[in-house]
């Protein structure tokens, strides 16, 4: 060793410091990817534990919400920060470890979609790093973030993404962060034209509002609206929207059940199936596919201001629960089963009104479960064929002579929406379907009927399918 080596001052090592905030972010992402987790079932109590150990002057409202931005954005745009992260290593993406991936990804996210200088999420990330990989990992983390920070987030999809005219949906991909089959899909459904699927997509990656649902004859918007800041909802007469960062949990009647969290357009859809005409009595409803509860409550109040009684099904009895308490204090008559809509214990032509809103692919929510565009595989759609099938047949069997049965999905895919229904209508006799359109007064853009796709980009609601089918013999 050299004389100038030995003089040199010995550079002490520096324990590394944990970031409350992008420690939450990243054991919710590492969930997400070890066990298949939603973040919107991680993030809450890991939310609750910060809180508790932090302590509230250490863990405010603006960590939380720093927090859930990480988590929400870095998944919503992970297809984007995939192929950036993929143009700044030497090695294929598939190799590296998905623990250095999840840290670059909450680092990308940071350097290109919020407003957090540069220089702050660069040594924030690797300041991460050194603590959950160690400090040879964290050198590269560091090398390629600061590669990332030489050019904005426009600049890099230019570079990344392939031209529009040369692959159409490899470029709506990457750009708008989408698996390209979900692309294709979507711009299906939607009937083509490049300026629609754009806008439903660049939806998809926007934060959905928290809607408010006021359960009619246990709750009214005027209650809600006195009790935290709203705005009046678009479509639905029972819905309120909550002004970003309200708490939905600290509202009374949320906490008494007499009023719940629900998107507006699965409002809707209980709305329209309870508002659409029978012939005869009408006094017995059956939601089929009740789990987790929203539409059931709202449906289970609808039906009570009417004298009429509610059956909830739902197959899983732990989903089932859920709907027990989504109902309990209900004002009418209702009973809640675990049953398999398949196999239903209830006699052929029992009732007067059905929702069947079956298990799909969720293509319709990816606002809010933005994992679930990663996670899903065009092959699911065969596995949820023969269900959604049976469930419609079953329902059509269940529904009495003008009767009214209301297929639903939260999902815009073709393969789960107009191709099972007509599938089922051409082998089930003696069923129509009947125009939806008029029970959704005020609703615009909703095509050419009989059935209903909402969109989150024309309607502010999860793409919600809806179709209304009259049984006529």
């Amino acid at each position: 060793m050299s004389e100038q080596a030995r003089r040199r001052p010995h550079k002490p090592y520096r324990r590394p410091q944990k970031d409350p905030v992008r420690m939450l972010a990243f054991e919710a992402l590492r969930a997400v990817d070890e066990r298949d987790a939603y973040a919107n079932l991680v993030l809450p109590p890991l939310l609750k534990k910060a809180r508790e150990k932090e302590g509230p002057d250490k863990f405010d409202g603006r960590d939380a919400a720093l927090a859930t931005e990480l988590v929400y954005g870095t998944l919503r745009r992970q297809g984007t920060y995939d192929a950036i992260i993929a143009a700044c290593v030497d090695r294929p993406l598939r190799e590296v470890d998905p623990p250095v991936l999840d840290v670059l990804s909450l680092g990308a996210h940071q350097l290109l979609g919020t407003r957090i200088p540069t220089h702050a999420a660069v040594s924030a990330s690797v300041e991460l790093a050194r603590v959950v990989l160690g400090d040879g990992r964290a050198k590269f983390v560091n090398a390629v973030l600061r590669k990332i920070s030489q050019q904005d987030l426009d600049a890099w999809v230019a570079q990344v993404a392939p031209p529009y005219d040369e692959d159409a949906e490899d470029h709506l991909a990457v750009v708008h962060s989408h698996p390209r089959w979900v692309v294709s899909a979507l711009w299906d459904a939607l009937g083509g034209g490049r300026a629609g699927i754009e806008d439903l997509l660049e939806a998809d990656n926007e934060r959905p509002e928290v809607t408010l649902v006021a359960r009619p004859g246990r709750s009214t918007t005027e209650e809600l609206a006195a009790a935290t800041e709203t705005l009046p909802g678009r479509w639905s007469p029972y819905a309120l929207r909550m002004a970003e960062g309200g708490e939905p949990g600290a509202i009374e009647a949320v906490k008494e059940g007499r009023a719940g969290v629900q998107d507006e357009g699965s409002q809707l859809v209980a709305i329209a199936l309870a508002n659409a005409p029978v012939e005869g009595s009408d006094t017995r409803w059956l939601d089929g596919c009740a789990g987790p509860g929203g539409k059931a409550a709202l449906l289970g109040a609808l039906a009570a201001e009417r004298g009429a009684f509610l059956l909830a099904s739902e197959k899983q009895p732990h989903r089932a629960r859920l709907v027990e308490r989504a109902l309990a204090g209900n004002p009418g008559p209702y009973q809640v089963i675990a049953a398999d809509g398949t196999r239903p214990p209830w006699r052929p032509g029992t009732f007067d009104r059905v929702l069947m809103d079956v298990p799909c692919s969720g293509l319709g929510a990816l606002r809010r479960r933005p994992e679930a565009r990663w996670r899903r595989r065009p092959e699911d759609l065969d596995g949820f064929a023969p269900l959604q099938r049976a469930l419609l047949t079953e329902a059509l069997d269940a529904v009495r002579v003008g009767g009214v049965v209301g297929y639903a999905t939260c999902s815009p895919h073709l393969a789960e929406t107009r191709v099972v229904v007509d599938d089922v209508l051409k082998k089930v006799g003696g069923a129509e379907l009947i125009d939806a359109r008029p029970l959704l007064p005020g609703v615009p853009a909703l095509g050419d009927g009989p059935d209903v796709q909402l969109w989150p980009h024309l309607h502010g609601t999860d793409a919600m399918y809806l179709a209304l089918i009259r049984r006529t013999a």
